[in-house]
């Protein structure tokens, strides 16, 4: 009986290495297609998949307590968005009339704050601070990236046009003098 307990044992554990291998095997598939791409709306896109599965390694990574792959993971997953959003930049692009690759992208930064979030509760302090720091530099890009496809809602609304008689100081427009 212990020899069953303790082949199963190795089994279940070779098998959790051939699982972790494979999932390496993808993400630096993912990670060499994300690279080589030229088109910025692709890439944008492609992240979507590059992300998730670097999300899932960090996770693998947490639960081995490997909290160093952990930081590097997520990293990584900073400067991918980064790459990404200056390829969008470049292609000179309005963002709000034509957000393919924008929208994918924001919504991606933001799945991604969430995941360090939930991380940097999780880990010791020490190693707390690299984690923000990714937090922080996720957050300065969505908030780049909702600037861009939102930039006519920053601007001041002109004044209404319409004859000059009917506001004075007294009385403005649209509201009705009062009888005596």
């Amino acid at each position: 009986m212990v020899r069953r307990v303790s082949g199963g044992m190795w089994l279940g554990a070779a098998m959790m290495c051939c699982m972790a291998a494979a999932a390496s095997d993808k993400l630096g598939e993912l990670q060499a297609r994300f690279d080589h791409e030229k088109n910025p709306v692709h890439r944008a896109k492609l992240l979507e998949k590059l992300g998730d599965a670097e999300f899932d390694e960090a996770r693998r990574a947490f639960k081995a307590n490997d909290l160093n792959t952990v930081g590097t993971v997520l990293e990584k997953y900073r400067d991918n968005v980064r790459v990404a959003l200056e390829g969008l930049r470049k292609k000179g692009t309005d963002a709000e009339r034509n957000s393919n690759g924008f929208r994918q992208l924001e919504i991606h930064v933001r799945r991604g704050i969430r995941e360090a979030e939930e991380i940097i509760l999780r880990v010791p302090e020490e190693y707390q601070p690299p984690l923000q720091i990714v937090r922080r530099d996720l957050d300065s890009m969505d908030r780049e990236l909702i600037r861009m496809l939102f930039h006519h809602r920053d601007e001041q609304p002109a004044a209404p046009k319409g004859p000059e008689s009917t506001t004075s100081p007294e009385h403005p427009a649209g509201l009705p003098e009062e009888q005596p």
